[in-house]
């Protein structure tokens, strides 16, 4: 290659022709084996054994989309089934900025120092442009994280409803073969379907904080009436007075809706996550409810009942999953899409026709 720049009219400039004929591979690299692929039955005796590199390689393989992969997924699964159940499944969502993983960190080393066994499955929200999450959660429980009793799993939540996985509650089975006696669910933040992340724990904690305006403004209806229980989080400092009359709120505004299916009357405790302070009350509501529920008869009743609803959410998605992954489809799509976009057809008769089609390939 010619460099203009060696030209006699430039003094002093000199550009060398570099190393031509390069080698394309680093000769200096070393190569690294495939790495062999484990079968279902040696996922589920690391999982048991309480391996948890095994653990963590076993819920990435149910978060993944390939058919390889699901297949695998739903053996270890059905064999770890009848390991799981027992644990106490703590729900916790809030408002933004509520300090829900801060308040995770406080009771989860306090649990961890109790000699419990916790797992903390963290949902991070997914973008809507780049579908992409930061999983952060890990980095902001720094005590809780070098635990040994401690696993944390940070997951996207891809979109789906309740900013929950949709992978959450067959981790959540896994994780309790692995001998994790406390699951702990942090959801992405409040809203009405937040459902999703109701139908999957024993206790759903709703973290709230004050100086915000009215407290009780920026809640809906539909989450004070999931919520077992409510924590008034950053009771320290000069915002221990505002706390507290929120709490009061909180206690009325509980008292004024119907009772709920569990008979168990769902009340207010204030916290610091910072300080540490009320932490071990919020837990004790925790454990006051499991053992209320189980006296009655609520809490069995209840795991059937989510069950039941994740039969039903399972078919849903399955049948999502064929219809958009079939080969048929993914070519007929496109071509109903831009005759919708011409405005040649309406999207209602697309739809119906594209399902019309799939049932025809299917009968």
């Amino acid at each position: 290659m010619q460099h203009p720049e060696n030209d006699k009219q430039y003094k002093g400039l000199v550009v060398n022709e570099g190393v031509q004929n390069l080698p394309q591979v680093n000769p200096y690299a070393t190569f690294r084996r495939q790495k062999r692929e484990l079968t279902a039955e040696e996922y589920v005796d690391g999982i048991l054994r309480g391996d948890i590199t095994l653990l963590g390689q076993a819920v990435t393989l149910i978060e993944s989309s390939l058919p390889k992969d699901q297949a695998i997924a739903q053996k270890v699964i059905e064999q770890c089934l009848p390991h799981s159940g027992n644990s106490v499944r703590l729900g916790i969502t809030g408002v933004p900025g509520a300090g829900k993983s801060t308040f995770i960190e406080a009771l989860g080393t306090m649990l961890c120092h109790q000699g419990k066994h916790l797992a903390v499955l963290a949902i991070d929200p997914s973008s809507e442009r780049s579908k992409g999450s930061i999983l952060g959660d890990k980095t902001r429980m720094n005590e809780l994280s070098t635990e040994a009793n401690a696993f944390i799993r940070p997951s996207p939540s891809a979109g789906s409803l309740g900013g929950v996985a949709r992978k959450t509650r067959e981790t959540i089975v896994l994780c309790e073969a692995a001998g994790f006696d406390t699951i702990m669910v942090e959801t992405v933040g409040v809203g009405q379907s937040e459902t999703a992340a109701h139908s999957m724990v024993d206790f759903f904690l709703l973290l709230q904080v004050t100086g915000t305006g009215d407290e009780l403004q920026g809640i809906k209806r539909g989450i004070m009436e999931m919520a077992d229980g409510i924590a008034i989080n950053k009771c320290d400092g000069s915002n221990v007075e505002r706390a507290q009359a929120a709490r009061v709120s909180f206690k009325n505004a509980l008292a004024l809706f119907p009772p709920p299916e569990s008979g168990w009357q769902p009340y207010a405790e204030t916290c610091s996550s910072v300080d540490k302070t009320g932490v071990l009350k919020v837990w004790k509501m925790v454990e006051d409810y499991i053992r209320f529920t189980k006296e009655n008869g609520y809490f069995d009743y209840r795991r059937t009942r989510q069950a039941k609803y994740w039969m039903y959410e399972t078919i849903h998605s399955e049948l999502l999953n064929g219809f958009y992954q079939n080969p048929v489809m993914e070519k007929l799509i496109p071509e109903m899409e831009q005759q919708v976009l011409d405005n040649k057809i309406s999207s209602f008769v697309a739809a119906h026709k594209l399902l019309q089609e799939y049932a025809r390939i299917n009968h």
